[in-house]
């Protein structure tokens, strides 16, 4: 997804909790015209949980025939994307010749690194019947030794993530290692990505990182006496063996990784330098992007 103005915070609650939780972020939905989403990441409170700094939920989200996802062409540099869908399909196309149907289970990684154009948008089949569209959408730092690497676009069926069973839960490992799993989905930093579907009552251990947080994309959890309800997150302490319990049936994401030095943010740009965002304008500005394949006629023009 394209952000929709330079100021890339959107409205959240904070509070604090016991002592495994350091922060309860409850953003707020915003209208996006067709459909709406939540940003937990970044915050003025939290700007980034490991090597995630942007954690948007889209939907869920009900289309009428003729409309839908339409994101024009835009930029990005120094970061990869995940997508990853609960219900609907979303069409990738990007400047490397990308292109991509992305449906539930899936995971989409792009990786920006010295620059990438893509657009996300649908199949006319898609598009011309009412259809739904639920998921998340994150970015990634890339590590300051990686943030110039040629772009790439790696596409991951569902049936290549590997899933397990703990004590009735279902899980997926979507990104890095945990429950005994490894994900092939490429990382460039220590990182941590998992889904888990918990019924009313059933309890969970969450893996380990360095930092880490759990999102409510459905349901309700509670850690010890702190409820966390639906669209919330939760960032973690380090501390070990914290438990979660579904107060109701819930899906949930827990995300993590190494701790990353300070990264600038401006639009779709993230970077460990600021005069690389102030390029990375200019070169949008002038054109000097190329163009998404197949898609070179429409752009998103950089926020005033």
């Amino acid at each position: 997804m394209s952000i929709e103005s330079k100021n890339i915070e959107l409205d959240c609650q904070f509070n604090k909790g016991c002592d495994a939780i350091e922060l309860l972020i409850q953003p707020r939905a915003k209208d996006l015209g067709e459909f709406s989403v939540r940003r937990t990441l970044p915050t003025t409170e939290r700007k980034m949980v490991g090597p995630w700094i942007f954690f948007d939920h889209m939907g869920p989200a009900t289309f009428p025939a003729g409309s839908g996802i339409n994101v024009r062409p835009h930029p990005h540099i120094n970061l990869a994307t995940v997508t990853y869908l609960f219900e609907g399909e979303i069409l990738h196309r990007d400047s490397l010749g990308s292109y991509a149907t992305i449906t539930p289970g899936d995971i989409n990684l792009m990786v920006a690194g010295k620059g990438i154009t893509h657009s996300e948008r649908e199949r006319p089949e898609v598009k011309n019947i009412e259809h739904t569209l639920h998921g998340l959408q994150l970015w990634l730092a890339l590590p300051e030794k990686d943030e110039e690497i040629d772009p790439a676009f790696y596409h991951y069926p569902s049936a290549s993530i590997p899933a397990v069973n703990v004590n009735g839960v279902p899980i997926r490992v979507l990104m890095g290692s945990a429950y005994g799993l490894t994900s092939p989905v490429l990382t460039y930093a220590q990182t941590l990505y998992v889904e888990a579907h918990m019924q009313t009552g059933q309890t969970l251990e969450l893996a380990n990182c360095e930092e880490r947080a759990v999102y409510v994309a459905k349901g309700s959890l509670k850690i010890k006496d702190t409820v966390i309800p639906e669209f919330s997150m939760v960032i973690l302490s380090e501390a070990d063996g914290v438990v979660v319990e579904a107060t109701a049936e819930s899906r949930i994401a827990l995300i993590g990784g190494e701790k990353m030095a300070k990264r600038y943010i401006e639009w779709n740009f993230i970077s460990s330098r600021k005069e690389r965002i102030e390029q990375a304008k200019q070169d949008w500005l002038a054109g000097k992007f190329p163009k998404v394949i197949d898609d070179e006629h429409e752009f998103i023009p950089l926020p005033k």
